[in-house]
């Protein structure tokens, strides 16, 4: 039999296996012994299952769940499971994975009505144990290619409408689709080879459905979150979502092809100034009270537009709105802290000066005058330029950066003098029934778009920066987001097709050979399922849109 001679990344070293071999079969033969079981590989930069198989020479890393591709790989495999035991409980009903909460995906059973169904603890406790049984018994998931007639016709025969719309508008001859003990579902990336893989979950009830608990990467459990405030706004988001037929990639696909793409875009930003004049209408009911708004939120998340649009919607009200640039509160230079790595951490909150920032906060709500500081970022030191501030009735202080819900910011302000929001692009909007869109990649694609168009960054570098700040938001944001008042949730169920036009030509730039490929790939595939907006329907995003943050052409 043929030898192929293979590079394994893991080991530094190369070596022989047979031709047609899967890479689980590699793994066994190789003797290989890694601290995390593998749970997929990549294969010359593209992300494989450990189904695979081998014909030709390839570079190969195996990848475990501490991996970005690995805790999504992870995630799918755990749905799929999910889904597989619902079907045993529930035979007659439909399960749908709705969103992403900061505990995991959460999903809701619906009857043959389209009513949800209420899951006891019972229940879940039932699915949970036929979950771990599927996991003892290591069932392999099964991938091969199905016509597409017959796979529109088996997801519309288990009322998976949307997945069935996705397939029949996707204008494909066949479609890979999964296995598990004879139920077949779709997945857009690759699953665990087994469910034996699968040791580590959880399933809990909340709200009107449950959330699956993935593993940390260690494979150990997580504490579970406050995802109250996170868990409404989706919900309500879910909710308008459905009014305007817009739940799903098919459904907005499906109104492009129609023509429909500018009463999209305005019903969608009349919703934005509708929720911007709410949060203002929201600060105006404690005038006199609130002095201080503070709005945060992660990389792309529309924050300086949101702060603007609010501000002006306050002036409406009869406030009047005065801004403090966080970023000139920075310490000096050599007194900014370092991370793990020894380099400075200007994300880090201890990289602002809190007590003169705090100082400075009680002199103007006190109604003294203060000298307003700049950084110069040249010299890394504060300077005076004579510019002063003074807070006089009906102004409002507004502050934005990423810090603006962690209390030490702003630990001399007492709570009732603030007003916190969260900006965050909340998609709902999910690819089908059982497959979420990430709000990770939605606010990637924005930055990769800005990032070219305002700053001179290649996509490639964003994509490789984009594990640095996501690292950031983890430990400066996420964790203070349930503090907030108000969330301003910036997606906009237009976005992803308007975000292809201009990120696509960029990513098609990245060669296969380098370390951003994977992820390049990942997007692509992701992209491949809708179309982009024309450029005579982008004409039509109005300058006051928080996309102009992005694609150019605001005005505030």
């Amino acid at each position: 039999m043929e030898q192929i001679r293979v590079y394994c990344d893991n080991t530094g070293s190369y070596m022989m296996c047979d031709a047609g071999v899967t890479l689980y079969e590699f793994l066994r033969q190789s003797g290989m012994s890694f601290e995390k079981e593998p749970l997929a590989a990549i294969v010359d930069n593209q992300l494989k299952e450990l189904g695979f198989k081998i014909f030709m020479p390839h570079k190969i890393r195996f990848i475990d769940i501490a991996s970005s591709n690995g805790k999504r790989t992870y995630m799918r495999s755990l749905i799929f499971l999910f889904q597989r035991a619902v079907v045993s409980v529930y035979p007659d009903y439909r399960l749908e994975i709705d969103y992403n909460l900061p505990n995991g995906p959460y999903a809701e059973i619906f009857d043959k009505d389209g009513d949800i169904v209420n899951v006891t603890e019972q229940k879940c406790r039932e699915i949970r144990a036929v979950m771990q049984r599927y996991v003892e018994q290591d069932i392999p998931f099964l991938k091969y290619k199905m016509n597409a007639a017959d796979a529109e016709a088996l997801f519309k025969g288990r009322g998976l409408m949307e997945k069935a719309k996705l397939v029949e508008l996707g204008g494909r001859f066949f479609y890979s689709v999964y296995s598990l003990d004879g139920y077949i579902d779709t997945f857009y990336g690759p699953l665990v080879y087994s469910t034996g893989a699968l040791k580590v979950f959880g399933l809990e009830r909340y709200g009107d459905g449950m959330f699956l608990v993935l593993p940390g990467d260690n494979m150990e459990m997580p504490e579970l979150k406050d995802q109250e405030l996170l868990y409404n706004v989706f919900k309500e988001d879910s909710r308008w979502t459905s009014i305007i037929g817009a739940k799903s990639i098919a459904s907005v696909t499906e109104c492009i092809v129609k023509g429909d793409a500018n009463k999209m875009i305005q019903v969608t930003e009349a919703l934005h100034e509708r929720k911007y004049a709410d949060i203002a209408d929201m600060i105006n009911s404690k005038r006199g009270k609130i002095k201080l708004v503070l709005i945060a939120g992660p990389s792309s998340s529309g924050k300086t537009t949101t702060s603007r649009r609010i501000a002006l919607q306050c002036k409406v009200l009869g406030l009047n709105p005065k801004v403090i640039e966080m970023d000139n509160y920075f310490v000096d230079r050599d007194k900014t802290p370092v991370d793990e790595s020894g380099n400075l951490d200007f994300e880090s909150i201890d990289a602002m000066d809190l007590p003169f920032l705090n100082e400075q906060l009680t002199d103007l709500l006190d109604g003294k005058e203060i000298a307003v500081p700049t950084f110069d970022f040249v010299k890394g030191k504060r300077v005076f330029g004579g510019e002063t501030m003074r807070l006089e009735d009906g102004d409002v202080l507004i502050m934005e950066g990423i810090h603006g819900l962690n209390p030490r910011l702003t630990e001399s302000v007492p709570d009732n003098r603030k007003f916190r929001i969260y900006a965050s692009a909340l998609t709902s909007l999910s690819i089908d029934e059982n497959n979420t869109i990430s709000t990770s990649d939605n606010r990637l694609l924005r930055r990769i778009v800005r990032d070219n168009n305002f700053r001179g960054v290649s996509a490639e570098e964003t994509i490789l920066r984009w594990p640095s700040v996501r690292s950031g938001e983890v430990k400066n944001i996420f964790p203070y987001q349930e503090n907030a008042d108000a969330v301003f949730n910036s997606s906009l169920v237009y976005e992803l097709p308007m975000l292809k036009y201009f990120a696509e030509p960029l990513l098609r730039r990245i060669l296969p050979n380098s370390p951003a490929f994977t992820e390049t790939i990942r997007l692509l595939k992701f992209m491949s399922l809708y179309p982009a907006l024309t450029p005579e329907e982008i004409d039509c995003i109005p300058p006051t849109s928080v996309m102009r943050e992005f694609i150019g052409g605001a005005s505030w």
